[in-house]
């Protein structure tokens, strides 16, 4: 079974308009979220990129990598096939940048169980059983053709891409890994559970 190199992406070039705040920018673990994700990627994939706007990348050092937003597409999608083009013969650990209990554990466990004849490997919660496409591995494949489904004009979006495609499925052990923080309510949320009783 050939596996396609794996690169990670933390997607934190949105406009986080309902946290009122860049989500990217939180410290939940003494550093900004989204530096906290790309040293989680760091550790378990070959390389890591931050996924961004343009204009955001006056705000990194020279030691991150960076994929610039095309604009070619709308929604999450923009920066997951912004990276699919810059390189689009690797595969994609992509995390949401408003994922602040992702741990390393989990990202070890969505590795282990990659299936490269899919078009993702998706991590979803047992009582949803719906892909979540902002926490998965993409196949260059499934990526491909992501471009193709885009470009028909069927439809935007990346979850409901994957629901009809061919893709397996990850429950992680620790379901609290995929909450996603968008709310100011949702940061206390996530902040209680940090905090240690």
């Amino acid at each position: 079974m050939s596996f396609s190199k794996l690169y990670g992406l933390v997607l934190s070039g949105g406009k986080s308009t309902r946290m009122g705040t860049d989500k990217g920018l939180i410290s939940y673990h003494g550093i900004p979220q989204r530096e906290y994700l790309y040293a989680l990627l760091q550790q378990v994939c070959e390389q890591s990129y931050m996924s961004i706007r343009p204009e955001q990348a006056a705000e990194f050092s020279d030691d991150k990598n960076l994929v610039l937003d095309q604009n070619l597409y709308k929604g999450p999608y923009n920066g997951l096939l912004s990276a699919h083009a810059y390189n689009p013969d690797v595969a994609w650990l992509v995390l949401a940048c408003d994922l602040p209990l992702m741990d390393r554990q989990a990202l070890e466990e969505l590795i282990l169980n990659r299936d490269p004849k899919k078009y993702a490997t998706a991590f979803a919660t047992k009582e949803s059983a719906l892909p979540e496409p902002l926490c998965a591995i993409w196949e260059p494949e499934g990526l491909q053709q992501s471009v193709a489904y885009m470009n028909s004009g069927v439809g935007s979006c990346p979850r409901k891409f994957l629901i009809n495609a061919d893709v397996k499925l990850v429950f992680p052990k620790n379901e609290d890994v995929l909450l996603n923080a968008n709310f100011k309510e949702d940061y206390e949320k996530v902040l209680h559970k940090l905090t240690p009783n």
